[in-house]
């Protein structure tokens, strides 16, 4: 797991999340030559099949070599297909070691000759309302009014110190703004968080019994972080759902039923489909903030309160 987490995911931290990384392969001038079209040939343009492949091999031996990608890490570089862009190629390519991969987006010229990875902006579009969109959130825990001109989404790992941090930030700046509504959305990191998964299905089971009971067992939790541990999760949950109110067998039955780890996955799922690689990540309607960040969390929320009352939005 450890290798993982130093490779796979370090390389697509590396190759520029949030930044664009123009690489020069050495060995695509004469892919080109071989049979590919022009570069700027317009969208739609086909690709020849020796360039294809040569193309897909020049990216893997690239990162490879950039990365220092022993035999322990596979790649696969998945076939370049039209982009937007006229004369943009795009192409995923994934990372697995054993039983964990990530999947990230690479952009190629045509002529397989420059490589970046980032993020490629529709400006005719709105990238809030896609965020917006595309999150899963009408069965996920909340507090605050459904109307609320601010809504702030948290993708968050109970076991996950970071994820913490902001939860003590959250429960100090929150109270200031009540035209917030926050909703909560489990992301278990279970390949490095072993009582992750446990937390999240107490969280869902205290939600499924009495909605309002989830933010005391959310707090609860967070605040005994240091003492919970893969070995006594279980009963940690079982106690702090006696705290809580809860029904105990009611509680227990649902801990070991399928609801409540179909709804985890569902929100594991939505996570992926939002790219969220990391835990914290919260959006402030659409906006997305990676980490513990109370200072952004309160520019958002005051930006689109003003953006609000001035008819911006």
């Amino acid at each position: 797991m450890k290798a993982w987490l130093c490779s796979a995911k370090t390389v697509w931290v590396k190759i520029a999340w949030g930044f664009a990384l123009a690489l020069f392969l050495t060995t695509g001038r004469a892919a080109a030559q071989q049979g590919g079209t022009t570069p700027g040939a317009g969208a739609g343009a086909s690709v020849a099949p020796a360039n294809t492949a040569q193309i897909q091999k020049n990216i893997e031996a690239y990162l490879r070599h950039l990365y220092a990608l022993g035999p322990d890490v596979a790649i696969s570089v998945g076939q370049p297909k039209e982009s937007p862009v006229p004369g943009l190629l795009e192409c995923d390519v994934k990372l697995k070691v054993e039983n964990n991969d990530e999947t990230a987006q690479f952009y190629v010229s045509r002529d397989g000759k420059f490589l970046f990875r980032g993020e490629l902006s529709d400006l005719t579009k709105d990238p809030l309302e896609q965020a917006r969109a595309a999150m899963r959130t009408k069965d996920a825990p909340s507090i605050g009014d459904s109307k609320a001109p601010v809504t702030v989404v948290e993708y968050s790992d109970f076991e996950c110190p970071v994820c913490r941090n902001l939860h003590d930030a959250m429960r100090g700046l929150l109270p200031n703004y009540p035209q917030v509504r926050l909703v909560f959305m489990d992301y278990p990191l279970e390949q490095i968080h072993p009582w992750a998964r446990t937390a999240a299905l107490a969280g869902r089971c205290a939600y499924a019994q009495k909605p309002q009971a989830f933010w005391k067992m959310y707090d609860l939790i967070y605040d005994n972080q240091d003492v919970i541990a893969a070995g006594n999760a279980y009963q940690k949950m079982t106690d702090f759902a006696v705290q809580t109110g809860l029904d105990l067998d009611s509680f227990k039955a649902c801990m070991a039923g399928p609801e409540a780890a179909a709804a985890v996955d569902a929100s594991v799922a939505n996570g992926r489909e939002l790219e969220v690689g990391s835990t914290p990540t919260i959006f402030v309607n659409g906006r997305r903030i990676v980490g513990a960040d109370p200072h952004a969390l309160e520019q958002y929320i005051k930006y689109e309160l003003a953006q609000q009352k001035s008819g911006g939005k």
